[in-house]
């Protein structure tokens, strides 16, 4: 799900892997080089001669392999496959990359409607582990009817993954809290950034200058012609609508049943959406803390009075910069560590997330312990319990970069942005400074990208169903009522409640919509909401 830490030194630990201020050439490439090569040369897909082998190309399924060590989920029934990319639309004949995927055949063949493509957003989130780990999700008419695939995008999980840092270099970075002197911190920011930056480039410098998203949607489409389909049928959950936005606007009329759940506004100016999340995820503690203490006194570690509940918990979480806790494995709970934790269990609601939430801060609060925030802090981070990570944060900054090197804000801006976070996000926010926002997110990192903010309207395109949460901190809702508004051919759904994403949290409302839609194409009526 995209997102980027939050928090005071969460937001700044953002900067060290979110606002690239890089330096370093990466191997051969230099930094006038596009980011995502190819984009100004936009091929015609199916119908480009060059592009024939990779779109007549079939699928070799075959049973998937549980590994114990790297899969140790129950694999029964799917199938595993790989798709041939090319590394460079605009030179497919030099060189092609491998994508990762994972087929659950439909239930019940006789009524099968089609292919049902995946992704859980990000960027970096692994589709093959959302259908492996996650299919009972689709039980009931979406399984019936659908062969459900999920895929790695390129550059992610087990298609050509970037890799940068190794575990060790991971935690050492992990364990380590950000300095709380602006000054200090931004010299720290940079020492960071230009070691990740060669790291990057020593281990994947080839693939760096492909992996944005707009290569991806045209992945996308060639999986659409080796499954069979003439029309991309498609669940994408956060970044993962962007993802499908794209593919809309590169080709509108190969479009099937689109569903855009936690969107992503592409016309929104980056910063914006930075600091829009931001608040969304203070919003959602001062719910979440208000809910705490009303609901549930009893076993509630932020005190009696809702009115400062949510205050203690920012107050003690900021506490462990100097106090940091010990876990039972010897490390310790940093206080990024701890904001890691937090933010992680509020993308779930009151039912599956807050009370592990109430539970961690009581354990940290009461207990002195850290282990249960340092579990959530560590799955956030993709790390299991043998200190292994995955691709995903290398991946998120490799895509991130590609599709959103802004220029750094004007000190003006930087102003009104630092202004605004301190009036509607006071407490995630503890001492930032206008010196944190005084260059672009990813301004030096080498591999420029002609990708902009831009309004997605999609002329020709089926039409797509777009889904908000109200409560949602990672996409806020008003990115859900933007999309719908500037696509040409939408409806909104909306789910009033907690939590990011409306996918799979048993909400029938949602589940029937999802159903009539992509079975038969029916939309709900405009203006449809959703209680939980």
């Amino acid at each position: 799900m995209t997102t980027h830490r939050t928090g005071r030194r969460l937001m700044l630990a953002a900067l060290a892997a979110g606002s690239l201020l890089l330096t370093t050439a990466c191997n051969d490439l230099t930094p006038d080089q596009p980011a995502d090569a190819g984009t100004a040369a936009k091929p015609a897909g199916a119908d480009d001669p060059r592009l024939g082998a990779f779109y007549g190309q079939h699928i070799d399924w075959h049973a998937c392999q549980p590994d114990s060590e790297s899969r140790p989920v129950d694999l029964t029934g799917l199938q595993c496959g790989e798709l041939r990319v090319p590394l460079d639309y605009a030179n497919p004949a030099a060189e092609a990359l491998g994508v990762a995927l994972v087929r659950l055949p439909a239930a019940d063949p006789a009524q099968r409607v089609s292919s049902l493509v995946v992704n859980p957003g990000g960027p970096g989130g692994s589709g093959v582990e959302m259908v492996e780990m996650g299919r009972k999700l689709f039980d009931g008419g979406l399984h019936n009817r659908f062969d459900v695939v999920g895929f790695d995008p390129r550059g992610t999980g087990a298609s050509s993954p970037v890799t940068c840092l190794t575990d060790r270099q991971r935690d050492d970075r992990n364990q380590v809290d950000l300095p709380v002197d602006p000054a200090n911190r931004r010299v720290v920011l940079e020492q960071r950034n230009k070691e990740l930056t060669a790291a990057c480039a020593a281990k994947s410098g080839k693939l760096l200058p492909f992996v944005g998203t707009r290569n991806t949607a045209r992945d996308l489409d060639v999986l659409r012609q080796a499954l069979g389909d003439p029309k991309l049928n498609y669940l994408g959950i956060s970044y993962g609508t962007f993802l499908g936005a794209l593919y809309a606007e590169e080709f509108p009329a190969r479009t099937g049943r689109l569903i855009l759940d936690g969107a992503v506004d592409p016309a929104a100016d980056t910063l914006d959406k930075f600091t829009d999340q931001i608040i969304g995820f203070e919003s959602s503690l001062r719910r979440f803390a208000d809910d705490c203490v009303r609901a549930h006194a009893a076993e509630c570690p932020l005190g009696s009075d809702p009115d400062t509940a949510a205050k203690n918990a920012a107050d003690y979480l900021e506490s462990l910069h100097d106090h940091p806790l010990d876990t039972a494995g010897g490390r310790k709970l940093t206080s990024d560590l701890g904001w890691a934790g937090t933010q992680a269990l509020l993308y779930g609601d009151e039912t599956d997330a807050w009370p592990a939430l109430r539970a961690a801060l009581t354990m940290a609060m009461v207990r002195q312990r850290g282990d249960l925030l340092l579990a959530s802090a560590d799955h956030y981070n993709g790390r299991d319990k043998k200190g292994h990570y995955t691709t995903l944060s290398d991946s998120n900054n490799a895509i991130s970069c590609a599709d959103g090197a802004a220029a750094a804000p004007s000190p003006e801006r930087a102003q009104q942005v630092v202004a605004k976070l301190k009036a509607e996000a006071p407490l995630v926010t503890q001492g930032v400074s206008v010196e944190d926002y005084q260059h672009g997110r990813c301004e030096n990192w080498p591999f420029k990208s002609p990708e902009k903010p831009h309004v997605v309207r999609a002329e020709g395109s089926a039409p797509i169903l777009v889904v908000g949460s109200t409560g949602d901190p990672a996409t806020p809702y008003a990115a859900a009522e933007n999309l719908a508004k500037d696509l040409a051919h939408a409806t909104l759904l909306t789910r009033e409640g907690e939590g990011h994403g409306a996918f799979g949290r048993g909400n029938t409302c949602i589940d029937a919509a999802y159903e009539a839609y992509l079975v038969a194409g029916t939309m709900p009526a405009p203006g449809t909401r959703c209680a939980n």
